[in-house]
């Protein structure tokens, strides 16, 4: 929801008269569209958004680079704007520390790894591949292109509401390039939601399969797509369009807040089930294929980081409903775990389902 909240804010760069409601429900079809025809259809739109973003912001950073160096960018455009303007830490470290949800919120979905492995190709060999790229690619895709974009332009200048890269190149006057990098910023933020839409169908259906969740939810259609999965994921998602109507100035921020508390969670939880599995994995003396560094140190490390970014959030008004949605969420997810165990341990009930799945003479 929060990508297609981001989608209305770039529409706007060219249409600002459009309403962010309307451009997130055409997007919502598109992609709703495209994730219940082929697996492989998904596959390859995937492929070919991940191309166009990737060359995108190495243009972009070969692009700015030159403009650096032959001093084309403006007497505004200077590395010497990295350190000055105040510096770092202008506001002090709580400015860094402040900062962190967002950060987070960036960071956001790098454990979709994890469930798209079921579906590839090799996994042994192309997800441990995938996992050590992601610090080079944290070093090309952000470190480097925000040296860039912050030498170029002052940062106490910038413009607010969309894309810095777009906005710092349409300040310079290039508006060619900020058309073409507005462009590509749009097909991430589609990209972005065609992924997360792929991973919340494929989770709907995996507890399904697994008796976590209803068993229509695990229905296949011949050309492989879990249509009851998608629909239910859809119709959910459909509460972007209404927010966007009701909050357009304020929905993507409120929605961003809930994605970073929902990535609080996951990770909470992925680390929790990790020391888990690895205690019940040297209980039985198995070999690791793929062994955590640092461990146990790296689990705890995550988990009381990530409530750090609680505590932050829970000191700003802003994000405050976030935090507060947490333990809601999470006494909705217990409650439903007790009538199902309840329902698995009371032979009544057991029986019932049983002579339900029976066929009919």
């Amino acid at each position: 929801m929060a990508e297609l909240s981001a989608i209305g804010l770039y529409i706007h760069y060219w249409w600002p008269e459009i309403p962010t409601w309307v451009s997130a429900l055409g997007f919502f079809i598109f992609i709703n569209v495209i994730n219940l025809l082929h697996v492989k259809l998904f596959g390859e739109m995937e492929f070919w958004l991940a191309i166009i973003k990737v060359l995108a912001i190495i243009v972009m950073i070969a692009f700015g680079s030159y403009l650096l160096a032959t001093g084309s960018g403006g007497t505004q455009s200077s590395l010497q704007n990295l350190w000055e303007l105040g510096g770092f830490f202008l506001n002090g470290v709580m400015g860094l520390v402040m900062a962190m949800v967002m950060i987070i919120f960036a960071f956001g979905n790098i454990e979709l790894v994890g469930i798209a492995a079921t579906e590839t190709d090799n996994p042994q060999k192309t997800s441990p591949k995938a996992i050590n790229q992601i610090v080079y690619r944290v070093l090309l895709f952000y470190i480097l292109s925000l040296v860039i974009i912050l030498s170029l332009y002052p940062w106490n200048q910038m413009a607010q509401g969309g894309s810095p890269f777009v906005l710092i190149f349409d300040s310079l006057g290039s508006q060619t390039v900020a058309t073409i990098l507005n462009f590509v910023v749009l097909t991430v933020a589609v990209s972005v939601y065609n992924s997360t839409n792929y991973c919340t169908s494929r989770m709907l259906l995996g507890l399904a399969q697994q008796g976590n969740a209803p068993k229509f939810l695990s229905k296949i259609n011949p050309r492989g797509i879990p249509v009851n999965a998608v629909m239910v994921s859809a119709f959910f998602t459909l509460m972007c369009v209404l927010i966007n109507y009701l909050f357009p100035e304020k929905a993507f921020s409120l929605l961003m807040m809930l994605v970073v508390a929902a990535i609080v969670i996951n990770w909470v939880v992925i680390s929790y089930t990790h020391l888990k599995f690895k205690k019940h994995m040297i209980a039985m003396n198995a070999p690791t294929q793929f062994p955590s560094i640092a461990y146990p140190f790296t689990n705890y490390l995550c988990i009381i980081f990530m409530c750090g970014i609680l505590l932050i959030m829970s000191q700003t008004p802003d994000m405050r409903i976030a935090v507060m949605m947490i333990p809601v969420w999470i006494a909705v997810l217990s409650i439903a775990y007790f009538f199902k165990n309840k329902k698995i341990t009371d032979p009544q009930l057991a029986l019932k389902d049983k002579m339900r799945s029976v066929p009919k003479a």
